[in-house]
């Protein structure tokens, strides 16, 4: 039997309509994704604050016993995943000294914490704690830069 009659042309040939666009748009959607944790190192930083729950919940057990927090705030319910990645962190002194800013919400409103920490050991030792509040336009310092 002779096989002559079959064309035997190489495959992205014979499907390049659909590859070429799928090809460019997966390239573009990776420039992106490598433009994007380029800068400042933002994504690699907000996944260590991620992975690092100890850093923001020992500062809202500290905000927590603070009187003002609780009248205006109410109780500060724990920090949700999504909030963390809304967040900004930046680390420094290879990444044992970070400053970090975290929405916040309470039982009567809402706010953002401010940390500013440095790490001794496997604990941070916070510098300054600080809820800032849209409604009454306030800043609470919950612990103050003694520096």
């Amino acid at each position: 039997m002779d096989n002559e009659l079959i064309d035997q042309s190489r495959w992205v040939e014979g499907n390049w309509k659909w590859f070429l666009p799928t090809f460019l748009i997966l390239f573009v959607l990776f420039i992106g994704l490598v433009f994007s944790a380029s800068i400042d190192g933002n994504v690699t930083e907000m996944a260590q604050v991620y992975s690092d729950n100890a850093l923001y919940e020992k500062a809202i057990e500290k905000a927590k016993t603070n009187k003002r927090v609780l009248e205006v705030i109410g109780q500060i319910k724990p920090i949700d995943k999504l909030a963390i990645l809304e967040g900004n962190a930046i680390y420094s002194n290879n990444n044992n000294s970070v400053e970090m800013s975290v929405r916040i919400q309470g039982s009567i409103g809402n706010g953002k914490m401010d940390i500013y920490a440095d790490k001794k050991g496997n604990e941070w030792e916070y510098k300054k704690i600080n809820i800032r509040i849209k409604e009454p336009k306030e800043e609470i310092q919950i612990l103050k830069d003694t520096i």
